[in-house]
């Protein structure tokens, strides 16, 4: 026997809100940052292998790939530090109106993009 029943009509009329994207993203960023950190703590491992090891790593990441490398996970910690301190204030009970929740997901997605190119100016200064 076929079971013809339509599937949850929320995949038919469910359309995309900021806060969406930002809950979906924070999960992805979670990912990537654990991903991330491992990374570089085999970086900083290789250093036991000798200095020959490190700068194959270092030179790597001075390299257009690299770069684009190191401001994605700039950007991703960038992002999952905004994400969680709006999770925290709305753990506390604050912002769950609709229009809080857009403007919150707003400034998660801006400010991790600010933050990102305020380290990138900084890091470019310094090193």
């Amino acid at each position: 026997m076929e079971n013809n029943r339509p599937l949850s009509p929320h995949i038919q009329i469910y359309r995309w809100h900021v806060s969406s994207l930002v809950s979906i993203s924070h999960r992805i960023t979670g990912i990537i940052n654990i991903l991330a950190i491992t990374l570089i703590c085999l970086w900083a491992c290789s250093l036991l292998l000798g200095e020959n090891n490190y700068e194959i790593t270092k030179s790597f990441l001075n390299t257009v790939i690299g770069k684009f490398i190191i401001i994605g996970i700039t950007w991703s910690f960038s992002f999952q530090i905004l994400s969680e301190i709006r999770h925290l204030i709305m753990d506390l009970g604050y912002g769950f109106e609709l229009q809080t929740t857009k403007i919150t997901g707003l400034l998660v997605i801006f400010g991790s993009i600010i933050l990102t190119i305020l380290f990138y100016i900084l890091g470019r200064n310094f090193f």
